[in-house]
């Protein structure tokens, strides 16, 4: 007999999440295209939701044919309980139970100079630009388990919550790492204050989201990503691969077999966790 027991399975099937609907926000960003193309190698139904409908429509069309599942893609404002509301609805009538959310979608701050200052600063940061971010990362967080993690507790199965944080939800950001030499203090860039709050606040939500539907089969776990080597500065890679044990950036496909392990019965007593996967960065 294979497996540890009868509820996790053959071995060989640990990874397996074969037909089981999985909900990506963010799904055709940098991360959420990673994401949803290791959900539909191990044979789950990847739910696409962004924005723009072409390349939703292009990215579910390239998923069906290389790894034969039937990927689907939808346009949800995810800041919008409605929109959610209703895709959350109709999915269910189209598949009869969704099994997975990875919360995925955040803006990635970053504000332009004008009138002489950066804006990037605590000091110069706009209140818009702070309610736009935490609408994104941290509002529709909240509003997708609202709604998906409900239909997930509502599945005789339970499922799986993978909220994406960051290692900046863990650490501090170095704002060294930003600085350029001739600026005055007042002029150099900073990493945005609404990148971390919302990463931290997200492992927050982990740990209340893993405890309410605990007794429903519902597990909520956290990754803490670190960066992803994409084309930046040199001078400023150098510092950072100063900074990070292994001495590098990450390519964007090495969170997939977290993101893999935290969806399938392979991690079927994790629940809670918060998983740094940043090269050793927050162990420094």
């Amino acid at each position: 007999m294979g497996g540890f027991n009868n509820r996790i399975g053959p071995l060989n099937q640990l990874f397996r999440i074969d037909g089981q609907v999985v909900v990506i926000t963010g799904a055709t960003g940098l991360l959420g295209r990673k994401h949803a193309e290791v959900v539909a190698a191990y044979g789950g139904i990847p739910v696409l939701l962004d924005l723009n409908q072409a390349n939703i429509d292009a990215f579910a069309s390239e998923l069906e044919e290389k790894y034969n599942v039937p990927a689907t893609g939808m346009v949800v404002d995810i800041t919008n309980e409605t929109s959610i509301e209703e895709n959350c609805a109709l999915l269910i009538k189209k598949f009869g139970a969704i099994s997975g959310l990875i919360n995925n979608a955040a803006n990635n701050p970053k504000v332009e100079d004008s009138d002489g200052k950066n804006f990037s600063r605590l000091e110069n940061f706009p209140l818009d630009i702070w309610n736009q971010d935490i609408a994104v990362g941290l509002t529709g967080a909240f509003l997708c388990a609202k709604h998906y993690g409900n239909a997930i507790a509502e599945n005789p199965a339970g499922g799986s919550i993978i909220n994406i944080s960051s290692d900046l939800g863990l650490i501090a950001p170095d704002q060294r790492l930003y600085m350029k030499e001739g600026l005055a203090a007042d002029q150099q860039a900073v990493k945005p204050v609404t990148y971390s709050v919302v990463k931290t606040a997200l492992l927050g939500l982990t740990r209340y989201l893993a405890t309410y539907w605990a007794d429903k089969n519902v597990r909520c776990n956290a990754l803490c990503p670190g960066g992803i080597e994409n084309g930046q500065d040199s001078a400023f890679l150098a510092e950072l691969h100063s900074r990070i044990p292994m001495g590098r950036m990450a390519n964007a496909d090495e969170y997939q077999g977290v993101i893999i392990f935290m969806l399938s019965q392979a991690s079927v007593y994790l629940n809670g966790a918060v998983i740094p996967v940043d090269g050793g960065r927050t162990a420094w």
